[in-house]
């Protein structure tokens, strides 16, 4: 944040215009970004964790554990977790956010996305959500990743008033 502040303040990038885009923990990076600051003018979140108490009891054995070493044991560690949960804090969002979700994902639950945007929703925020059948963590097939990537620009483009050069297949942004 403090990069793209800087980049900014020096004139290198419209700060009306900064945007987040993350996977996974990356994707709890966006939420926590545009829950806790308010740096970023829109974000996307690819299979990104929205609320840490119930990512701690619902991901699978090999991620379970995870996030102790960033947080803190749980459940000792119960209170950080809900101080750290982009979805407890969803009410200072205050920007565009779209999502995307893989619905066989083991690792974060599709749940994760859903809370978040039915929490936009409730803001009546712009929000997009895109779940691909078939997909866990991370897309492996060649049509979803590329459609995630243009549903972004899209995004992008309606959220920040300029039209992409490509033809884009249009995403459903609720509440612009």
């Amino acid at each position: 944040m403090r990069g793209a502040r800087a980049l900014a303040e020096r004139g290198d990038v419209d700060g009306s215009r900064l945007a987040i885009t993350g996977g996974s923990a990356g994707g709890y990076t966006t939420l926590a970004a545009l829950a806790f600051r308010d740096t970023f003018k829109a974000g996307s979140s690819h299979f990104g964790v929205s609320e840490l108490e119930s990512f701690a009891n619902d991901t699978h054995k090999f991620e379970s554990r995870y996030m102790d070493h960033l947080i803190g044991p749980f459940p000792e560690k119960r209170q950080l977790y809900r101080e750290r949960s982009p979805l407890r804090a969803a009410n200072r969002i205050s920007c565009p956010l779209i999502l995307f979700q893989g619905l066989d994902d083991r690792v974060v639950p599709p749940s994760q996305a859903e809370v978040i945007v039915e929490a936009l929703r409730a803001k009546r925020l712009p929000v997009a959500y895109l779940a691909y059948e078939g997909e866990g963590h991370g897309f492996r097939r060649a049509e979803n990743i590329r459609r995630t990537l243009e549903a972004e620009l899209y995004f992008y483009g309606r959220v920040f008033g300029f039209t992409p050069t490509d033809r884009l297949e249009p995403v459903l942004i609720e509440n612009l």
